[in-house]
């Protein structure tokens, strides 16, 4: 296993800013309460976790490291952040889960490019923007479509 280069970390943490940033410019256009700041804090945290997780497995070579432990990590701390953005505002009415999956995709995404995991966390980002503007739209519609009432959850 070769160290990661002082070049390629500042490639991975600056594609990780263009792309957690992307998402996190739509949602704060859509005003939602995590935005720009926030996705890419995620972004950046768990792509320099990744990074120095693999850097410590190469400074630790021949000692029982593994290096996708602390990306894990960042998985299940995550979740605890996410679930802290999700509001029951009622019995029936439930927000911010569409917020706390963004941040847990945008950790994936750091994840992703931390491990020099361009392409996959490039086409991601683009399924995100998919999700979020053509996806919305089939919700929408599907919504007014549908039998039940939004208000009493029955039909």
């Amino acid at each position: 296993m070769e160290p990661v280069t002082l070049v390629d970390i500042l490639l991975r943490l600056t594609v990780t800013l263009f792309l957690t940033g992307l998402i996190g410019i739509e949602r704060e256009y859509q005003r939602k309460p995590a935005g720009l700041r926030t996705n890419v804090m995620v972004g950046l945290g768990s792509a320099l976790i990744t990074i120095a997780s693999f850097k410590a497995a190469y400074v630790f070579q021949g000692f029982p490291v593994d290096p996708t432990r602390m990306a894990a990590q960042i998985v299940t701390g995550i979740g605890f952040l996410g679930a802290g953005t999700i509001i029951h505002k009622n019995p029936s009415m439930v927000v911010g889960l569409t917020t706390a999956a963004t941040l847990w995709v945008v950790a994936g995404i750091g994840i992703a490019v931390g491990l020099g995991f361009y392409l996959e966390a490039s086409v991601v980002t683009a399924f995100v923007f998919f999700t979020f503007f053509v996806l919305s739209k089939f919700v929408g519609w599907l919504r007014k479509k549908s039998p039940v009432s939004a208000s009493s959850g029955e039909v």
